[in-house]
C-alpha cells in the first residue's frame, strides 16, 4: 500500500496524518479461502464514530470490495474492477478505491496491468496534492 500511494514509511505510519482502520473492527472468522466478510454490524457501529473523530479527513482511500460496497454505495461499479478503474471520478466525493493488496490478490493484478500504469499515478498525484 505505502508502495501504490508513494508514501514514505515515516509518512504511512504518522497517526497525525493517516490514519488506518479495518472495515469490521472485529474478526470475523476463517473462512475457506482466507477470512470471512467483515460483520455489516460492526462498520455501521464505529465507523460513524471514527469519523467523529477524524473530522478533517481529505481522502478515504477504500481498499478492498467492502469498503467500496459500505462507502459508495449505489455509486459504486457493478464489479470490484469497474469500481477501481473508475477511480479518478470518485476523487471529487473524497475517495479513492483500490483493490486489496494482499498476496491473493495476485491474479487479480497480473490479469488488470492497467491498475499500475494508469490508476496508480491517479492515486499518488492525489496523495502528493496532500503535502503530507
Amino acid at each position: 500500500m505505502r508502495r501504490w500511494l508513494d508514501l514514505t514509511s515515516t509518512q504511512f505510519y504518522d497517526p497525525s496524518t493517516v490514519a488506518l482502520t479495518s472495515m469490521g473492527f472485529c474478526y470475523p472468522g476463517k473462512a475457506r479461502s482466507g477470512d470471512k466478510p467483515p460483520q455489516r454490524e460492526c462498520a455501521s457501529r464505529w465507523h460513524p464514530a471514527l469519523e467523529d473523530h477524524l473530522p478533517n479527513i481529505a481522502l478515504t482511500v477504500l481498499v478492498g470490495q467492502y469498503a467500496h460496497a459500505h462507502y459508495l454505495r449505489q455509486d459504486r461499479r457493478t464489479t470490484l474492477t469497474d469500481t477501481v478503474r473508475a477511480a479518478e471520478d470518485y476523487l471529487p466525493l473524497g475517495y479513492l478505491p483500490l483493490p486489496h493488496p494482499s498476496p491473493r490478490n495476485q491474479p487479480w493484478l497480473s490479469k488488470n496491468p492497467w491498475f499500475e500504469e494508469e490508476v496508480l499515478p491517479i492515486a499518488q498525484a492525489a496523495v502528493r496534492a496532500l503535502h503530507l
